[in-house]
């Protein structure tokens, strides 16, 4: 096991907690010799000690020591099958309540603490092991502290292993020599994270081929392990069904055949979805979890959470959501809390900051910012929070020679739930965009008041000092910036003159921009974040209307993919992901279950989202526009009938089991790389009302500059249901 040396000291002995100088007191005078009753030997070696810590430390030392044989003033105990530098580290941890574990001893100690009952010991290299996990050893940890019955330890090890299971199966030398029960008990479980059922065909492959001689007759099995539902049907043909081992072999034939049967029948689907009552064509559970929180849609901002589950390639609406809408706001995620920065509610702009743990589902408040930010850019470095720029509102009568779009920065420490002035940037920059990368603050393009900007620059909390970069090939505001591979991206945006769809990336070694594939849609104020090592931008707004189409770039073929779309047209809205819930289940796609006829023809609006039960119980997409009339929704269908309905209470509708959480039907199963048109509408799209055109934003334009996205407005309704925002109009 490849390891690495630590010093680490007991926090689980609370009685002995504050008594340093005491433990430093007795190893002096052990060390010494002075007050020694008893000798421990160990083959050639004597290690004199004090029996009342060794009893203190350790039971079985303690019979040892008050055996009524043993009663003479100074003992000598011979240890057998003990390695001397072992015993003398558990001899140290007695003394001093600290260990110095290194890879040639930690395999000696653990069993040495776990034999003579030492928990302080044994918890120690539990969390030495721990801190040492990596793709090489976590295999022969796990089996380790299954051994010794460390069943903390294993749990870990097992964790650790399935979250990085393509590392651990092409590096791992461990990986060939481990049973076949324990492979078929990783294959099998729904937390194995693969990005595709490719690689865990592949895997099999490796173990099989290291002793095909003695293996050859498990492929049967570990094949059943693999979700071949999942595969597209040329890779199924290609890489399973084609294989020597698979084709070679009688047993594998009923699996293919069944295959080829549900995978010809899918291909066939209008509508293909998952069938959950399949174990090989169920999606295996996420090990990240994408977040968006809030917007801009339907001419109003919303307070509705989607999370994305990678694996299914489904959005799911949470039914946890914060407690006022919110857009043009920043989202970064910390541990598994989300936090959500300042933006506006189509009323003020806000500097009030919230928080969403998504352990436990609970929105919370924290210390506002000391100004006010709508179209804030944010970063998170090193556990910081940095919040940069934006919009603080129109300004104040008699205070018109203030300038609203912002220089200033802070910064936020979430132990101290404090923000924190830092140094102003050089440039006012509202409608920007901001990634952190090599210790680092990057923020790019934006809006000045005037200009739609092509700067960008960078923060360095050890200096407080911003510096200036080279500029990027065009001039972004509206942009998506993150990091990538260590580079920064910086995707789509507003030019000044119309939405555009390119891309570029920052060396910051190199200090130079480079072009990257040009996305398939236009879009600016839109959210983008790296999850499955793929760029995503998601939703925003194309210059006409917001979107709720995804696409994502894959570095590895230099291509962008769709992804499966939102389940609402949303622009101005933050995404996050969070990487360390130990328990996904709450937001990841769950097929819907049949309803009762009772109920088959209801319609439900949630959370400004248009369902409709159909016949097998999936959810129809939410129309791409909507308008209210009075307190119903109306929209036209592909038939040209307007459609009313009635909203539901929300009450009841969150009280009922099925719609917690609320999925609508998906579109595609896998990812393709074809264009998503605008000019078609997608499946379950539902043409909008003519009357009715997005507005993206509560600017104007002012001297000719643009900072955000704006549609005019197409009716007098339109007009007077958006009208009290023009005080808030900004370019």
């Amino acid at each position: 096991m490849d390891t690495e040396d630590f010093v680490i000291e007991s926090c689980g002995d609370t009685c002995f907690k504050n008594s340093d100088a005491l433990f430093g007191t007795l190893s002096e005078l052990r060390l010494s010799g002075n007050f020694c009753d008893a000798v421990i030997r160990v083959r050639d070696q004597s290690f004199p000690i004090h029996r009342n810590v060794m009893s203190a430390c350790s039971p079985v030392f303690k019979s040892l020591f008050t055996m009524k044989s043993c009663a003479r003033q100074r003992q000598e105990v011979y240890l057998p099958n003990v390695t001397p530098e072992a015993i003398r580290l558990l001899i140290d941890f007695a003394y001093t309540r600290t260990a110095s574990l290194t890879p040639d001893c930690i395999e000696a100690v653990l069993p040495l603490a776990d034999m003579y009952h030492v928990p302080g010991l044994v918890k120690l290299c539990c969390e030495y092991l721990h801190r040492n996990l990596s793709p090489t050893n976590c295999l022969g940890i796990m089996g380790f502290a299954h051994h010794h019955q460390c069943v903390g330890l294993e749990r870990c090890a097992l964790r650790y292993t399935l979250k990085h299971f393509t590392d651990v199966y092409t590096q791992s030398n461990e990986y060939v020599q481990i049973t076949l029960d324990v492979l078929v008990s990783l294959l099998s479980s729904d937390s194995l994270n693969v990005s595709c059922e490719e690689l865990v065909w592949a895997a099999v492959v490796r173990w099989v081929e290291a002793d095909t001689k003695t293996r050859a007759d498990q492929v049967a099995r570990l094949l059943r392990t693999v979700r071949l539902g999942l595969l597209p049907s040329a890779v199924f043909t290609a890489k399973v069904k084609e294989h020597p081992l698979v084709r070679d072999n009688p047993e594998c034939v009923p699996i293919v055949q069944d295959t080829e049967r549900f995978l010809e029948e899918l291909n066939k689907a209008e509508e293909p979805d998952f069938d959950m009552s399949l174990p090989f064509a169920r999606p295996r559970l996420p090990h990240e979890i994408l977040f968006v929180i809030g917007g801009w849609s339907g001419g109003k901002p919303i307070k509705m959470v989607e999370s994305y589950d990678t694996r299914a390639d489904r959005w799911v609406v949470c039914r946890t959501e914060d407690s006022g809408p919110r857009a043009y706001h920043g989202v970064v995620a910390l541990g598994t809390k989300v936090y959500v920065i300042g933006g506006f509610d189509a009323t003020e702009c806000f500097s009030s900051c919230r928080v969403f743990d998504t352990a436990n589902q609970r929105w919370s408040e924290i210390a506002p910012m000391n100004h006010k930010r709508s179209y804030v850019s944010v970063a998170l470095l090193d556990g910081t929070i940095y919040a940069m720029g934006g919009f603080e509102g129109p300004p104040r009568v008699g205070d018109q020679n203030r300038d609203p779009r912002l220089r200033s920065a802070e910064r936020y420490d979430p132990s101290t739930n404090q923000w924190t002035r830092i140094q102003d940037m050089c440039e006012r920059r509202s409608d920007a965009s901001a990634t952190a990368v090599q210790g680092l603050v990057y923020i790019c393009g934006g809006f000045n008041g005037s200009d739609c900007l092509s700067s960008a620059e960078s923060y360095n909390p050890a200096t407080n000092q911003w510096a200036l970069l080279p500029p990027m090939s065009i001039s972004r505001s509206g942009v998506g910036v993150i990091n990538y591979h260590g580079d920064v991206f910086a995707v789509g945006g507003f030019d000044g003159q119309t939405r555009v769809c390119t891309a570029e990336k920052f060396n910051v070694t190199e200090r130079i921009w480079s072009p990257v594939p040009d996305m398939y849609n236009v879009r600016s104020n839109f959210a983008i974040e790296v999850i499955d090592d793929m760029v995503f931008a998601i939703g925003g707004f194309n210059g006409e209307t917001t979107v709720y189409n995804v696409e994502c770039y894959d570095s590895h073929s230099d291509e962008w993919y769709n992804a499966t779309d939102m389940n609402l047209y949303k622009s101005a809205l933050g995404a996050c992901v969070v990487k360390d819930l130990t328990d996904t289940r709450d937001y990841v796609y769950k097929k819907q279950e049949p309803r009762s006829s009772a109920d088959s023809h209801l319609s439900r609006q949630v959370n400004g989202v248009q369902t409709t039960p159909t016949e097998n119980s999936q959810r129809c997409r939410s129309p791409p526009h909507t308008s209210s009339v009075g307190t119903s929704t109306q929209y036209i269908n592909r038939e040209g009938s307007l459609v009313v309905v009635p909203p539901l209470d929300l009450s009841t509708v969150h009280s009922s089991a099925d719609v917690s959480p609320m999925e609508l039907s998906p579109r595609d199963v896998t990812r393709s790389p074809r264009p998503f048109s605008l000019d078609v509408p997608p499946t379950n799209a539902l043409t909008p009302a003519p009357n009715e055109m997005e507005m993206d934003d509560m600017v104007e334009v002012v001297n000719g500059g643009f900072d955000e996205d704006i549609t005019p407005e197409a009716s007098p309704p339109f007009h007077s249901r958006i009208s009290h925002d023009s005080s808030l109009r900004d370019r």
